[in-house]
């Protein structure tokens, strides 16, 4: 198994994954696979997305698990030792691929890519509901933070937040 940044010849096999993915949180969308390449090709490695997506690879160049990251700076801690953080988008592995050690794979190379840029830790959220996921993230000695939420808001929320007067 390899694990690097995606390049150009593995993009078509991580659109699939991609696909995979969508369809797991998105049973009965109408997305297509061509779709899922486009939005890889032209938002999720544009220059400005952000994020860097990682490859797990067979020897085929198959690939078999994904990981995206962002490296953040701090806005409370400017101490040199606390102030750069990896952020950790989304883990994904191939359905048919679970369970063979690339999950943790993955894991490990962005906690070498994360020390290597000199990150203090590595956040990321999960799903509530994912207990395999959540047992796997402890296995690894992750620890849950107790005093973090996440929130959203919606379009149609956000529309109507842009009503507010900032002037009033």
């Amino acid at each position: 198994m390899q694990i690097d940044f995606v390049r150009e010849s593995q993009y078509n096999s991580l659109a699939g994954l991609l696909y995979e993915l969508h369809r797991y949180y998105n049973e009965g969308s109408t997305v297509t696979r061509e779709n899922t390449l486009d939005h890889l090709t032209n938002n999720l490695l544009a220059a400005n997305s952000g994020i860097q997506l990682v490859v797990a690879c067979d020897a085929d160049n198959r690939v078999l698990g994904f990981a995206a990251v962002s490296l953040v700076y701090s806005l409370v801690e400017p101490e040199e030792s606390k102030n750069r953080q990896c952020a950790l988008k989304e883990l994904y592995v191939r359905t048919a691929n679970r369970n063979q050690g690339i999950g943790e794979a993955l894991m490990s190379w962005i906690a070498q890519f994360a020390l290597a840029n000199k990150c203090c830790r590595i956040d990321w959220p999960v799903k509530e509901s994912n207990a395999k996921g959540i047992a796997f993230y402890e296995r690894l000695g992750a620890e849950r933070v107790a005093d973090r939420l996440s929130y959203r808001l919606s379009k149609k929320q956000m529309q109507k937040l842009t009503a507010f007067d900032q002037n009033a």
